[in-house]
């Protein structure tokens, strides 16, 4: 994609909420994010036209980025939360011991994509947006049984907010 002239991206995401004042059809930004995959996307020779060997991650989600998202959903009254986003490898969700060591190390919601992605996104220069659909909770006490169609349904509960947002976002001057 950078190579056809893109210097932006977005991200999407359904994910698992450990955070207490999440719901299912919630829309989360993510402001960080934490690695937790076995396996890194820049692992092995480093090839220098695509970027530097050492990526800097101290801003993963460009803020100017945010910042706009977060004024086109608040002109458009579209409910929104801010997050860290921890990525595990799946493809199994996770045990209720696992949603709880994900909120104990500081994250907000927990899935199985993005992270790499935008690792290799930040290796070009690009600027990312990340955008998380929260399809189910990782909450003590309210923990239930998790499928892939569960979390398809889910998501369509943000279709809409998450359409309008970006739409708004790409188009916006």
């Amino acid at each position: 994609m950078k190579y056809l002239g893109i210097e932006n991206l977005i991200v999407s995401n359904a994910s698992g909420g450990v955070n207490s004042n999440f719901d299912v059809g919630d829309i989360m930004l993510i402001n960080d994010h934490i690695n937790m995959m076995p396996e890194h996307p820049l692992r092995g020779e480093n090839d220098d036209r695509f970027g530097d060997r050492f990526v800097d991650m101290h801003e993963p989600y460009d803020l100017k980025m945010l910042a706009k998202m977060e004024s086109i959903a608040k002109k458009n009254k579209i409910k929104i939360h801010k997050g860290v986003y921890l990525a595990l490898q799946g493809p199994t969700f996770e045990t209720p011991a696992e949603y709880r060591m994900v909120r104990i190390i500081g994250a907000d919601a927990v899935g199985m994509s993005t992270v790499p992605e935008v690792i290799v996104a930040k290796h070009m220069k690009m600027k990312c947006l990340g955008i998380s659909i929260i399809t189910d909770l990782g909450i003590e006490g309210h923990i239930e049984e998790v499928s892939h169609k569960a979390v398809q349904n889910a998501a369509k509960l943000a279709e809409k907010g998450v359409c309008k947002l970006v739409e708004e976002f790409v188009f916006q001057n």
